[in-house]
């Protein structure tokens, strides 16, 4: 699996994931934290008629399912490759995309942007942080199959 692969040979993430392996430590660190708060909050609200644990076990890992996350944004490949690249399903591939990409928006840094939009010493906080980060954008189009 590409999650093994990364752990075995870390040098190599920046080129399958497009962040560091250190980046993506801290990451893994920042979304376990917000993945438990979340998880936390739901089960607070939640009305039990089985025991807790009960249910489907998850087939990733927590790190997993964030590296599978990261690696369809970086590589695009198809939900049918993704999951047979992770060992699950097409729709589980999905389903798990999609249950992660908001948390994965609440917690890196371009989602601090929306919410002080409105407020201007919020915005002037937020731009002197990004001063401090250099940002690089990889991006690639194409017209017709070709590069431009």
């Amino acid at each position: 699996m590409v999650f093994d692969y990364i752990q075995k040979y870390p040098h190599r993430t920046k080129q399958i994931l497009g962040i560091s392996y250190e980046q993506l430590e801290s990451l893994l660190n920042c979304a376990i934290k917000r993945y438990q708060e979340i998880k936390i909050e739901l089960q607070s609200r939640k009305i039990r008629i089985n025991a807790a644990g009960g249910g489907r076990k998850e087939l990733l890992s927590i790190q997993e399912q964030v590296c599978f996350c990261l690696f369809y944004l970086r590589q695009m490949p198809t939900f049918q490759v993704l999951g047979m690249l992770f060992g699950v399903s097409k729709t589980e591939a999905n389903d798990t995309f999609h249950d992660w990409i908001p948390i994965l928006r609440d917690i890196l840094p371009s989602s601090l942007l929306k919410p002080c939009s409105n407020n201007e010493s919020d915005l002037l906080f937020v731009q002197e942080v990004l001063t401090n980060f250099r940002l690089l954008v990889d991006s690639l189009e194409r017209i017709q199959g070709k590069r431009i």
